[in-house]
């Protein structure tokens, strides 16, 4: 492998984050800071995760529950965090709205809250990339490549930028669907993020079996699909629903 190996699986996995930060977050300060204060936040949490299931590792290569267990407590964990990171950012709108009353200025759009919950997924999703993708793309800069025993018909470094972008595209786009969830009392949307985010950590054990990878991937990339597509119709209804009642008024 050579160094621009490593890099292209650098872009496979962030490469769309990168041109979503370039085109949409960089052009606003605020989103760049929530951005930033989001990939902190779960940066620390999966730190948080590895150091407490750091005691039971290595696990027998022949059991799948402790796997199971890995992923349901982490998910778990995570998506409580969701829940404090949107109380977060209420609290923060409010004091956002609260200033744009004294100086006369109008108060968040819907477009705008969308925007910020974009910037809190795409902090999620880069936080992920990072800790589970490009933290491991070192040795892809070598003279060589690298293959695991279930799966000998990929490069380990390019399954694990396959996954990262999945992984990547699911969580920039959840955090949208949850805060809207959230901001609307939708029990569906609540449910769906949660929901996504097991079944998408659970398809990944599948690379436990020989030859799993094959299988995973395309999985994986329909739960994306399912999630991309869930967003957009979500959006369009939300900004549908609000022109209607901005005509109205």
């Amino acid at each position: 492998m050579t160094v621009a190996a490593g890099l292209g699986y650098a872009l496979i996995a962030l490469g769309p984050s990168l041109s979503l930060f370039v085109s949409v977050i960089a052009k606003k300060p605020f989103l760049v800071l929530t951005v930033l204060s989001s990939t902190l936040l779960w940066l620390v949490s999966l730190i948080v995760l590895s150091g407490v299931w750091r005691a039971f590792i290595p696990f027998k290569s022949t059991v799948w529950w402790p796997y199971g267990a890995l992923v349901l407590t982490s998910v778990s964990f995570q998506e409580v965090l969701r829940v404090f990171f949107w109380k977060g950012y209420k609290r923060l709108e409010g004091v956002l709205d609260a200033f744009a009353d004294r100086v006369s200025k109008p108060r968040l759009l819907l477009t705008d809250k969308m925007q910020i919950a974009l910037a809190g997924g795409l902090g999620h999703a880069l936080a992920h990339g990072v800790f589970f993708c490009i933290s491991m793309l070192t040795p892809a800069f070598g003279p060589a490549t690298y293959y695991t025993e279930k799966c000998s018909y990929i490069p380990f470094f390019l399954v694990s930028a396959f996954l990262a972008l999945a992984f990547v595209t699911i969580h920039t786009f959840s955090m949208i669907i949850a805060f809207n969830g959230y901001a609307e009392a939708n029990k569906v949307d609540q449910y769906f993020v949660p929901v996504v985010h097991l079944l998408s950590g659970s398809l990944t054990m599948i690379n436990l079996a020989p030859g799993g990878c094959i299988i995973t991937i395309p999985l994986l990339y329909f739960v994306v699909a399912v999630t991309l597509i869930h967003c957009g119709r979500m959006v369009y209804r939300r900004l549908v629903e609000d022109g209607r009642r901005q005509h109205h008024l």
